[in-house]
């Protein structure tokens, strides 16, 4: 089938959301699928890291000075989206696609309003939520009372779009299918690239390239470094680590860095800290196996799935996470979860494995087999069958 994606987002940064369009859109092209991705005007072109011949388009560089890559709501994110209805509706016009595959809640409304205008071309719509638009957009400050009570009625609204709808986490499916008055919400969780963990070099090497204390337990964090992603949380728990065990080191990974350096170099923590800054994605499994164990401080229920916890698990590695459902689901035993939201059980967390370091060994393997559950092909392959489905 020809399949238009729609990427209401800087298309390629590194970040949860950009991977699972990335993903999702490689797996189905293995399955024989034409894939073109509407998407903004900056971004990372995939083409030097990846073997495809996904078509990439982006809208016109009118908003030159527009170059937020990181996370978060902006007004002129309406604009942008205003001039990607317009591609979209080009792209749709000329390529007569089979299905219209919208990203986030904005990408299922531009996806619905295209399907609507061309009516005749009988084009499917699946509506693909990565998380609340409401909880998210609090996460980030962002709403007051007035305008949170307007942005439910419209996550609602486009709760409700797409022949099908699906969620990348089990509480994203139970918030989708509580608003859809009909059809179900199909879960599709984030995956795994497990081939690309198969990294050849010993820890030993990847920590002497990258200029890592060899004779240090190694604390590794990847993903945004903004509030919503509990980066707080693991900030305050460095302190509550080191002045008990100096020989831990922390290996903080993501954007945007101003928070994460700031911290660093006010608290003169160059020996114990090292930030990377954006991390490359397809960097990302070496960086992994440098560590000892993860963590992902993430608290907040925005329905969002955990993409990084799957790479964690993937490299073998035990996680220190708050005990969520979605966690849980992930997990099953080979983490350690916090018994309470706070910097301090996060810090309980690191010292046990620092303490236990024979766990690291048992719960890490767990991981490594829980993942095999969770790869892109399988994501690919279920998508594949929806969009069969739709098209009977």
């Amino acid at each position: 089938m020809k399949i238009l994606v729609v990427a209401p987002t800087p298309f390629f940064s590194n970040r949860g959301t950009h991977i699972r369009i990335l993903e999702e859109a490689l797996a189905l092209e293995k399955l024989g699928h034409k894939i073109t991705i509407a998407t903004y005007h900056i971004g990372r072109d995939i083409e030097a890291e990846v073997k495809t011949k996904i078509d990439v388009r982006r809208i016109r560089r009118l908003l030159f000075w527009y170059k937020k890559l990181e996370a978060g709501p902006d007004w002129q994110k309406v604009i942008l989206d205003i001039m990607l209805i317009r591609k979209v509706f080009y792209l749709a016009r000329t390529q007569k696609p089979d299905i219209i595959h919208g990203h986030l809640h904005e990408g299922a409304l531009i996806g619905w309003i295209i399907q609507k205008v061309l009516f005749w071309r009988k084009m499917k719509l699946v509506a693909d939520f990565h998380g609340s638009l409401t909880k998210e957009m609090v996460s980030h400050g962002y709403l007051k009372r007035g305008l949170k009570t307007i942005f439910s009625f419209v996550e609602k609204f486009i709760s409700n779009l797409g022949d099908c709808a699906i969620a990348s986490s089990w509480e994203g499916v139970k918030d989708v299918s509580s608003a859809r008055i009909q059809g179900k919400c199909e879960l599709l969780l984030d995956g795994v690239n497990i081939d690309s963990f198969n990294v050849k070099i010993s820890k030993e090497e990847i920590r002497y390239e990258m200029e890592l204390p060899q004779d240090k337990f190694i604390v590794g964090y990847t993903g945004g470094l903004v509030t919503n992603k509990g980066i707080d949380y693991l900030l305050d728990a460095v302190h509550l680590v080191l002045e008990k065990r100096p020989d831990v080191f922390f290996l903080i990974g993501g954007f945007p860095s101003y928070q994460v350096e700031s911290f660093i170099r006010t608290h003169k923590l160059e020996s114990s800290v090292r930030l990377i800054s954006p991390l490359d994605y397809f960097k990302l499994p070496e960086v992994l196996k440098a560590c000892d164990i993860s963590v992902d401080p993430k608290d907040l229920d925005t329905a969002q799935a955990s993409g990084k916890m799957l790479n964690y698990m993937a490299a073998g590695l035990p996680v220190v996470c708050f005990d969520k459902p979605n966690n849980r689901n992930f997990l099953g035993d080979s983490a350690y979860f916090c018994s309470d939201m706070s910097s301090r059980e996060i810090a309980d967390g690191i010292l046990y494995f620092a303490a236990h370091t024979q766990e690291i060994r048992k719960k890490g393997e767990l991981n490594k087999e829980r993942v095999k559950k969770f790869s892109w092909s399988e994501s690919g392959r279920k998508l594949d069958k929806i969009y069969n489905s739709l098209k009977k």
